[in-house]
């Protein structure tokens, strides 16, 4: 809105914008700290989804390394982590058969034993209950819109809670101009692209001299399998087949609970040919004899997409702003050959806590938590970062089988020789989009039609994940320019959001005749996975947050 708007506003210590890991870990740090030293400290979380873990989805293989640190008797506290690993397994995939690589080649810290199996949506849940009764103010269905600046520049809070907009811009009859959060420092834990997070890298050059982010998007689906199809434990990684050699990405499956198979694709962003569908590149992967006998008599129960940061080191953009700081996937700490960032989130939360704590108490606010990068730095998510900060341009470099030997050997030589290596710190250069190539140079690619058995359609796959948005609200998904679809994107790419989009949400019509193309939008289809905002080779789809409480609500995922 462009309007001057009158607003309440609260005012509390810290203000928190997402309710992930990365964001209750800070928000529990805090309120720990605060406990330790007998004061008090104001702590809000503010969640988009209509509760706690409604829009978090990740394998789940849990490192409980930043629990252990975080709440040391998670297990007693009744935390949903209760499957270990017990089978760790990769294989490279051809189109009938497999490369079991032996896990002693890779590095120790690519083992899995040690870790956890769940729903990382659940374990949130639960992050939030802890929070709740540590005293923090927890706000599920409330969508941090806008950005709230002190007239010195810095960051002084957000608008949440706006409802009761209709498309055209009226004011309808639930209205509510929604309430400003003060925060003497704000930290940004949207998650990956969040809209907050991209108007702050903007506004304070957040990305000068780093590389670009890169991203994969990850497709799950969740489903319980008869007795025999089941192996408590087992954590099995993919790569190869279905994608061709240089195209980067690979498959996960994770058995763990009620029968319960974890099962997903994650494909790199910066693939080229622009015809590829990863929805649909996952559903083929499925029916491979590798993976097809343990969901054979199985039930598909739940379904979701999202996009994962991908850069790594090279691409954490400055962590500190005036006011405030980026946590978590909000600044991209996932260790992309482990497939895993909840540790990683968490202790970047916890580190930003501990700072903020340290402000607050001499009586500062808005001012930059410089200390809270110096931790990073010194910290064992850098180092973790710093080892693996190669495997992903080597494998965009060079392709699926030499990258992944050469990642391989620099990985062992960089943990080996703490942290050294002797390819030094390899650029990603492009971005995801500019990766995009034009559709005349590639092969269209013909997929199997789904059999709705082992194999589904993007409808009733975003059925399970129980999206929902209000439909008179304006639009979350919006084009800069309404005209790049058909008369840039089409002709050069295919216009290829239809494709690389998992919940149908961009199709391109035609009439009777064949002719007139028109793009249309189903934004109530939207799933929340920010790809169209990564991945549009026009950059010109651009994802801001809905009306709170919109968007899916996953079980167990």
């Amino acid at each position: 809105m462009t309007e001057a708007v009158e607003r309440e506003s609260m005012e509390y210590d810290v203000v928190i914008v997402g309710g992930g890991p990365a964001g209750l870990a800070a928000a529990i740090r805090l309120k720990q700290l605060a406990e330790k030293a007998g004061t008090e400290v104001s702590v809000a979380v503010l969640e988009k989804g209509s509760e706690v873990g409604a829009h978090i989805l990740s394998g789940a293989v849990l490192d409980p390394k930043a629990l252990n640190e975080l709440i040391p008797d998670w297990k007693e506290q009744g935390a949903p982590l209760e499957t270990p690993v017990t089978r760790d397994k990769f294989l490279i995939l051809g189109p009938m058969g497999e490369l079991d690589l032996p896990m002693f080649i890779m590095p120790p810290f690519m083992h899995n034993h040690g870790c956890y199996i769940g729903s990382l949506a659940n374990v949130t849940r639960w992050l939030g209950g802890q929070a709740e009764t540590l005293g923090v103010e927890i706000y599920p269905g409330f969508a941090a819109s806008e950005l709230v600046f002190r007239e010195d520049g810095s960051v002084k809070g957000v608008v949440v809670g706006v409802v009761g907009i209709g498309k055209d811009g009226h004011h309808k009859g639930d209205y509510q101009p929604g309430m400003e959060l003060h925060g003497k420092y704000v930290f940004i834990a949207e998650g990956v692209r969040g809209s907050l997070a991209k108007q702050l890298e903007a506004k304070f050059d957040l990305r000068a001299g780093k590389e670009p982010q890169k991203f994969g998007i990850g497709i799950k689906e969740l489903w319980q399998v008869p007795d025999a199809n089941f192996k408590p434990g087992l954590v099995q990684h993919t790569t190869g087949w279905p994608l061709d050699s240089k195209t980067g990405g690979g498959s996960f499956m994770y058995h763990f609970g009620d029968n319960y198979v974890s099962i997903g694709y994650v494909v790199h962003l910066n693939y080229k040919n622009p015809w590829l569908s990863p929805f649909d590149e996952f559903q083929r992967f499925k029916h491979h004899p590798s993976v097809l006998p343990y969901l054979e008599g199985g039930r598909r129960i739940a379904y979701g997409a999202r996009a994962i940061t991908e850069g790594g080191w090279q691409s954490i953009p400055k962590l500190t702003f005036p006011g405030g700081v980026l946590i978590g996937c909000s600044a991209g700490f996932v260790n992309v050959p482990r497939i895993k960032g909840s540790h990683n989130a968490m202790k970047t939360g916890m580190l930003a806590a501990e700072e903020a704590f340290t402000a607050l108490q001499a009586g500062r606010e808005g001012d930059e938590l410089t200390g809270y990068t110096t931790a990073f730095e010194q910290s064992w998510v850098a180092r973790e970062l710093k080892v693996v900060r190669n495997a992903k341009p080597l494998l965009s470099k060079f392709g699926t089988f030499l990258g992944i030997a050469l990642g391989g050997f620099d990985m062992w030589c960089t943990h080996l020789l703490g942290g050294f290596s002797f390819f030094g710190t390899i650029k990603h250069g492009k971005t995801d989009a500019a990766s995009t190539g034009l559709a005349k140079d590639y092969p269209q690619l013909a997929y199997p039609k789904p059999d709705g058995v082992i194999s589904f359609d993007k409808l009733s796959s975003v059925f399970l994940s129980a999206t929902n948005h209000e439909e008179d609200q304006p639009a979350h998904l919006t084009l800069k320019d309404p005209s790049v679809p058909i008369n840039v994107n089409l002709p050069l790419y295919g216009e290829p959001a239809r494709l690389y989009c998992p919940a149908g949400v961009y199709e391109v019509l035609y009439d009777e005749a064949g002719n007139n193309p028109k793009f249309q939008i189903n934004a109530q289809n939207c799933v929340h996975c920010k790809t169209c905002d990564i991945k549009d080779p026009s950059q010109n789809i651009v994802w801001t947050t809905p009306e709170g409480g919109g968007g899916p609500n996953y079980p167990n995922m």
